[in-house]
């Protein structure tokens, strides 16, 4: 049996930042700035899921290098291919099918205060720690509900989310269905899915920085967008 993580507090910073720095690049100046504003709250962030996890089995995470790669390096990604929004405009209603844990979801709205997100979660108990979550850090852009995808309505949000809940391709059918504007899928291995309805508008290869694992960010949009 895997031992417990330990709660480091301002201990995870180091760690934190290396992962930053491994994935942001000189073009990603308003992420990066976001990222150390939120260094705090990702640290209180990591203790309280150490603490949750120890009585509810949120990750699998072994390490505390493997537990940082999992909740920042997914969300760093997808801060940085995320266009800022427009000041004026009403924020995009993104939402996460499958939320777990938090991660990226959580982390994300850490990292894009400008992005409402949507945490949709079935378990009872995973969504009371998401709901701790949300209050402990100050996310008023966030909303956690207690429901699956197929009870949510069709093409209600701006930009679907999942990470290894479902198929990548079953996924992608799904967050067609609840988004108008763009589907994420986050992948460690295979092949994109494909759908004769959706192009993919951006892929990003990377690495989790401290443990080496490969991931892929994958953006897809409606044909008719291009």
């Amino acid at each position: 049996m895997a031992m417990p993580l330990p709660m480091l507090g301002s201990g995870w910073a180091t760690r934190l930042e290396s992962v930053a720095s491994a994935l942001l690049s000189v073009d990603s100046p308003g992420t990066m700035a976001s990222f150390r504003q939120s260094v705090p709250s990702l640290c209180r962030y990591l203790d309280l899921l150490v603490d949750w996890n120890s009585r509810l089995d949120l990750t699998a995470a072994r390490s505390e290098d493997e537990l940082v790669d999992v909740a920042l390096a997914d969300a760093l990604v997808l801060a940085s291919a995320t266009a800022a929004q427009t000041p004026g405009r009403p924020p995009p209603r993104w939402v996460d099918v499958g939320s777990g844990a938090g991660a990226p979801a959580l982390v994300l709205a850490l990292l894009r205060p400008d992005l409402e997100l949507t945490l949709i979660e079935p378990k009872s108990k995973r969504v009371a720690f998401l709901r701790t979550c949300a209050g402990a850090l100050g996310l008023g852009n966030v909303e956690v509900r207690r429901c699956r995808a197929e009870q949510l309505d069709a093409q209600s949000y701006d930009v679907a989310l999942s990470r290894a809940t479902l198929p990548p391709d079953l996924w992608l059918s799904e967050g067609a269905r609840l988004a108008h504007q763009s589907i994420w899928v986050l992948i460690a291995r295979g092949a994109a899915p494909l759908s004769e309805d959706l192009r993919l508008a951006d892929d990003r290869s990377y690495r989790w920085p401290l443990t080496g694992s490969a991931r892929r960010a994958l953006r897809y949009e409606a044909t008719s967008c291009s």
